[in-house]
């Protein structure tokens, strides 16, 4: 009987998981770029810009109408959960890393740091979370996130190295902000757009990943080859934070419904891991670029167990109450 039960359940989430592209995505680009260095080359110049495509799609979207009827109910919620997010967590979590894993501390900063994933909403729906506010902090955390991570990276682990504030501003705005633009835009002038092009949104999504790793991990082919452990250590590392972000969210909402805390645990989980891949590269390099793309594995594997939560928390008033009735 349990074994069906636990059966019933992980097939149910199976599908979301080992049929997702952008993992096999990310499988075979990460290969390529070692294998065929001259060609992936060639993409070089084009991350920046194929990431502000891929919000571009995502935002599309996203009704802000929605987002403002959401904010509605729960703004001290998401101001204290913002603050957690863009601040306080990253600083605590650098400091951790730099006493216990100083190689690590900065991808730590920037991985914490970072706005949420702008398809936390759809994993939240997977998950039975509150997407409606998963949406919120999807859109408060990208309109800050521009301004608060430059401002991390410069005061708190950068202070002594020449990294430009303002370039960092400028770039994560320019990549945040045009595409918002341009997606108002055709929703007021073109609003017939809309529907054709959310409908070729995913395989253009998976496009733009794949050409974004190809020119972003070409240049350290021969640092992956020489020092192949770090690749290791990144995938423990993108786990521990993807453990302490989920904790975190679902203690922030331990007092609240089952559906918050689930919604926590993604907006705090599921992060905008390639925006990291593309300013970690044109900022740092190569184990910060590296790690916010080992990131997208835990990226897609917390369902699991946010599902499992979701199980046994479900089922454990259906527990007491069977208990209830063979006392009586």
């Amino acid at each position: 009987f349990v074994f069906r039960r636990r059966s019933a359940f992980f097939w149910s989430v199976s599908p979301h998981f080992l049929f997702n592209e952008t993992a096999l995505t990310e499988i075979y680009t990460l290969s390529l770029h070692d294998a065929l260095p001259i060609f992936a080359a060639y993409f070089d110049a084009l991350p920046f810009y194929c990431l502000m495509v891929n919000f571009f799609l995502s935002y599309l979207s996203i009704d802000l109408e929605d987002v403002r009827l959401a904010l509605k109910g729960h703004g001290t919620q998401i101001l204290g959960i913002t603050l957690i997010k863009l601040v306080l967590l990253p600083v605590l979590l650098y400091f951790l890393f730099y006493f216990l894993a100083p190689q690590y501390a900065l991808s730590a900063l920037l991985l914490t740091g970072v706005s949420a994933g702008v398809v936390s909403p759809m994993i939240s729906n997977m998950v039975r979370g509150n997407s409606s506010l998963v949406l919120v902090v999807v859109v408060v955390t990208s309109l800050l996130a521009p301004f608060s991570l430059p401002a991390l990276v410069k005061f708190i682990a950068a202070k002594d190295l020449a990294i430009s504030f303002p370039a960092m501003l400028k770039m994560l705005a320019t990549v945040i902000f045009i595409p918002i633009l341009l997606v108002e835009l055709i929703r007021y002038l073109m609003p017939k757009l809309v529907g054709p092009v959310l409908k070729v949104r995913y395989p253009v999504s998976l496009a733009m990943f794949g050409v974004i790793n190809l020119g972003v991990f070409h240049r350290y082919a021969s640092f992956f080859r020489q020092d192949p452990l770090v690749i290791v250590m990144a995938i423990i590392v993108v786990f521990i934070l993807a453990s302490v972000f989920c904790a975190v969210g679902i203690l922030f909402f331990r007092k609240s419904s089952l559906e918050n805390q689930l919604a926590g645990a993604v907006m705090m989980g599921n992060i905008n891991n390639v925006l990291v891949i593309v300013f970690a590269s044109q900022f740092f390099g190569p184990v910060e670029p590296l790690v916010a793309a080992m990131y997208m594995i835990p990226f897609f594997v917390l369902v699991i167990p946010l599902r499992y939560y979701h199980h046994r928390k479900t089922k454990k008033p259906d527990r007491q109450g069977e208990g209830r009735q063979t006392i009586s």
